[in-house]
């Protein structure tokens, strides 16, 4: 009841005018920086960290907090209408949510993707209200053999379930891991696949990789194929959902917060592990799986429910731990700072204030993002209108721009450039770019946790499943891997009864 009583004050601070303003300018600064494909929301916060020099501390906050959630919304939109994301947790996205747009569904995936955030963000804002200290409790006994666990499952599944075979879905996270090794080894500092180059040893940005496998090389599969096609702009279509829609997403919207949250507390990747978990969960629970691939909806609006409620997720720790689990935390953390205040179990005493107004300015960033995003829907599924060489002329050039904003080196450009070619060779011999994606955000993790679970147990490698979550998440990875010669065997067995009965039914006819 004492976080109740407390959040009623947050929302008397929330919804005094000068904040109400706070937020409602970084619902729109975040969704429009979003769209730019490159800038995520933690270079919006950090380009935007001067700004608030002269604001109090908590309206910073609640617009870094509209800058966040607008962000992660935006990201989403570039996803799904030009197949490019906006930021690394917009990944998921385009799988389901470009088909739909080629389709002519743009507006509808749009749609869900809002949906999803509003409803990710509310439950994944309640959780945060009700569960923040048991959910601080149990981050603070999760270990390296857990948090190694934790990506080996988000190897196994996300290159099971996507691209024509498995062994592509591995040759592409193959790819991801190699060039998730370039730059200094963490625990050595001995150079890896640098060729000499110093620029190269602070590792290759998965933004650079996000945007050139996505970005670049989209627009090269389409340039190389614009002569033998028409080229004529994509339709638009029906700008709401009709009750088909609503029948196939309103469980996926439910479903996403539940696994987006838990991941977001914890240290391991952000947004990134429960977007593909919620992914993989959706092909697996829907009646529609042949539909996975050509513009499923559940795949669309379960994983952006559950980026939205790892959003809420991340400031459990954040603001209880002071512990910074995604890169828009870490510059959250050091606004914080900025400002004289340290997160951690004593900021609820000390600013109570600032925690609540924040945490209810979630609810109303929500609100305004649902009111703002939705109805303009059909409005950002017109930029499919445009010719396609226009569009990804453009496409190009903002891809550029993003590129060089990430470190403001020549150099970027010429990587952006190679990457986007790995990108087109990857189209052009089937193999999925989401698993590349994912073995550069987790790969370099995935390394240092097992590295350091090995040192723990002296070498030994049971120290890898001598806790009782690794060992529970690696059943859950054995059952993934043996699922479909399970599911063959069944398949035989049954065809085997089958044949059977037709066999006596003949031999008794």
């Amino acid at each position: 009841m004492d976080s109740l009583y407390s959040l009623i004050d947050g929302f008397g601070t929330a919804l005094t005018p000068m904040n109400l303003l706070w937020a409602a300018i970084g619902v729109l600064l975040g969704t429009a920086i979003g769209v730019l494909p490159g800038i995520g929301p933690a270079m919006a916060v950090a380009l935007l960290l001067p700004v608030t020099y002269g604001l109090d501390p908590t309206g910073a906050f609640i617009m870094f907090a509209g800058i966040y959630y607008g962000a992660m919304f935006g990201g989403s939109t570039t996803s799904i209408l030009l197949n490019t994301p906006g930021e690394s947790a917009a990944v998921v996205a385009a799988i389901e949510g470009n088909p739909m747009a080629k389709a002519g569904r743009g507006a509808q995936a749009l749609a869900a993707a809002a949906i999803g955030h509003f409803a990710g963000g509310m439950i994944g804002t309640i959780l945060l209200v009700v569960l923040a200290p048991t959910v601080a409790s149990l981050a603070i006994g999760i270990g390296a053999p857990d948090y190694f666990a934790i990506m080996v499952l988000a190897f196994i599944a996300v290159t099971s379930v996507l691209g024509a075979s498995r062994i592509r879905g591995i040759a592409s996270l193959l790819i991801g891991l190699t060039i998730g090794l370039v730059g200094l080894d963490q625990m050595t500092g001995q150079q890896r696949l640098t060729f000499g180059s110093l620029h190269l040893a602070d590792g290759v940005d998965v933004v650079i990789v996000a945007v050139g496998l996505f970005a670049i090389g989209e627009a090269l599969w389409v340039a190389a194929h614009l002569r033998r096609s028409s080229g004529e702009p994509i339709p638009v279509g029906r700008p709401w959902l009709g009750r088909a829609d609503l029948r196939r997403t309103w469980k996926p919207w439910l479903r996403g917060p539940v696994i987006g949250f838990p991941f977001g507390a914890i240290p391991a990747g952000g947004a990134e592990i429960p977007t593909f978990l919620s992914y993989v969960a959706e092909k697996r629970l829907s009646r529609h799986r042949d539909q996975f691939g050509k513009g499923a909806i559940e795949g669309v609006a379960g994983p952006e429910a559950a980026a939205s409620a790892s959003a809420a997720g991340t400031l459990v720790s954040m603001l209880t731990l002071g512990l910074p689990t995604t890169a828009v935390a870490a510059v959250m953390l050091a606004a914080f700072q900025q400002y004289g205040i340290q997160p951690g179990p004593l900021l609820f005493e000390r600013e109570p204030e600032l925690v609540w107004g924040l945490i209810a300015s979630l609810f109303v960033g929500m609100v305004l993002l649902l009111a703002l995003n939705l109805p303009l829907a059909p409005v950002w599924a017109k930029l499919l209108r445009i010719p396609r060489p226009y569009l990804y002329a453009g496409i190009l050039f903002f891809a550029a721009v993003g590129a060089y904003a990430v470190g403001g080196e020549s150099l970027d450009l010429v990587i952006l450039l190679v990457i986007g070619l790995i990108g087109f060779g990857m189209r052009r011999y089937g193999l999925p770019v989401l698993p590349a994606v994912i073995g550069v955000i987790l790969g370099p993790a995935a390394e240092q946790q097992l590295r350091r679970a090995l040192q723990i147990s002296d070498g030994s490698v049971s120290g890898l499943v001598n806790t009782p979550f690794s060992v529970t998440v690696y059943a859950i990875v054995a059952l993934i891997v043996a699922w479909p010669l399970i599911a063959r065997l069944v398949g035989r067995r049954r065809g085997d009864r089958n044949g059977t009965e037709d066999t006596r039914t003949v031999g008794g006819g």
